[in-house]
Formats: structure tokens, sequence, C-alpha cells
């Protein structure tokens, strides 16, 4: 493979179409405010590099970052790509992924919003995150060690498994289906409404009203904290080890709670059963239980 080393690049499609080819110690910066600089390349590994000029990684594949700077002026870095992992790299532009497939993300630092729409296949690990919008409509995940901290995070995504994660986020996992979520914190407001296929385990729970208006939901052994009005028309079977502040109207299924402050029934369709010290609170019935 080619190496180019310690050189500085600000011109338009500085390395376009280039193939094999290994870049170390360069900058992509300047007074040209050049955009696009791998463009349509291939085989490309990049090693300790600073980018701060926009869309520099489009229509590649097969690229390797390592231990690269993506200030906040590298807008839209990597778009229709394939084939890429990234590590030990700061990733600080908006939309920083969009439209990849086949995506590796390790030892990261990212502060990008609207990151990570429509990827097909991202494995993340051991990295940070803050974000809005954060992987919305992406499909085939796996996240393993993640920090993320921001609004509206994986809506409508497909077929993803969490583990050991720590979310600090609300609206997440809105519309989303086929999800698993072990081991892991998940704080903020109204999670997960609309979803379909969700299963949490082992997992503590923390915010107002989660878990409404669910098809095929399912907690096994999880911790809920200051959690109201939770379950709202949910289709769900939920094993739960801490008292719950209220639970309202689940549409189907079965709750099993240690305690729960207040148990709201103010809709006809609520068939849901709660389960509380193995006392079943049957349909109509609108009750706090110590």
């Amino acid at each position: 493979m080619k190496i180019i080393e310690n050189q500085t690049f600000d011109m338009e499609r500085a390395l376009y179409g280039s193939n094999g080819i290994v870049v170390r110690n360069c900058s992509f910066d300047g007074p040209a405010d050049g955009e696009s600089a791998f463009k349509e390349a291939r085989n490309v590994e990049t090693e300790h590099c600073f980018f701060n000029l926009r869309y520099p990684f489009w229509h590649d594949n097969g690229l390797k970052i390592t231990d690269a700077e993506l200030t906040e002026n590298c807008r839209a870095a990597l778009w229709y790509s394939e084939n890429v992992e990234v590590t030990d790299s700061k990733l600080h532009g908006i939309k920083a992924f969009r439209e990849c497939k086949d995506v590796a993300i390790k030892n990261c630092d990212i502060i990008s919003p609207e990151f990570g729409w429509s990827v097909r296949g991202i494995r993340m690990e051991d990295t940070t995150a803050v974000s809005e919008y954060f992987m919305m409509r992406s499909e085939d995940l796996v996240f393993k060690g993640v920090t993320f901290k921001g609004k509206y995070s994986f809506q409508y995504i497909k077929n993803a498994t969490f583990e050991n994660c720590v979310f600090d986020t609300k609206d997440a996992f809105w519309h989303g289906e086929n999800i698993t979520v072990k081991n892991s914190v998940i704080k903020g407001e109204y999670l997960a409404w609309y979803s379909e296929g969700l299963t949490l385990v082992n997992c503590k729970i923390i915010g107002t009203q989660p878990l409404c208006y669910c098809k095929n939901l399912k907690l096994v052994n999880c911790e809920m904290v200051d959690t109201d009005l939770a379950f709202e028309k949910s289709e769900v079977d939920a094993t739960v080890t801490t008292e719950v502040v209220s639970i309202k109207n689940p549409l189907s299924g079965r709750i099993v709670v240690p305690s729960v402050g207040e148990i709201i029934r103010d809709d006809a369709d609520s068939k849901g059963e709660v389960v509380v010290n193995n006392l079943i609170m049957k349909k109509k019935e609108v009750r706090v239980c110590a």
C-alpha cells in the first residue's frame, strides 16, 4: 500500500478515488477549504490524522480510521460508506455517520447531533456519545459498554442488542422493533413508546411514563425508579424487583411487582394483570398498595 505521511491537504477532493493507501500524521485543513478529501476511495487507512474540512469519507469501501480527530467543522464525515472501522478517535462533527453499512466503532468520543441515521450493521464498544436523534432508523446494532447522553435516541431502530450500557435520554426506542437490552441503566422520560418486541433484562429504568403503547414488551428482573404512569396500553410480561410509583391501564399480560404506589384503571380495555406480593389486582380495581 502507498504511504502518505506528514502532509497538509486543503484542496477539493485531495485524495479522490484513492485505492490502497495509508495516510499518517496528516492534516486536512487550510485556506482552500476543500471538501470530500477521500470521496469514492477504496482500502484506505488513516492514522493520527486531523480532519477540519467537510465530507471527507463519502461513497468509500474499506476504511480503517485510527486515532483521528474530526472537529465540529468536519460535518457529515462518513456517508454512504461500507466496511468501516473507527478506533480511538474523536467524532465531533454534526451528522458524522449516515447511510453506512458494516461499521465498527471502538473507544471513541462522539459529540455529533443526528449521528448514525440509517446505518445497517453497526458495532459500538467502550464509547461515549452526546447527540440528538442518535442512530435513528438504523438496523442491526450491537452496543457494548456505551455511555450516551441526549434526546430522542434510537427511534425507529430494528434488530438491536445493548449490553452494559448507560443511557441518559428521553424518548428512547420509540417505534423500535426487536430490541434486547441487558445489564444497563436507562434514565429519561417516555421510554420506548410504540415499540414492538422490546426485552429488558436486569436493567434499571429511571423516569416518568415509561413503556407505554408497547407490543410484546418483556421485563426480566428489572428495577424501576421514579417511574409513574407506567405501561399504559401496553402488551406486557414484566417482573420488577422494586416499587413502581404508579401503573396505568396495562392493556394485556402480567406485571409482577413487590409493591406499587397506585394502580390506575380508568379504561375499560385495560385487562393486564398486576400482581403485588402474590395478590392479583383484577381488571376494575383501583387501589393504593404499600
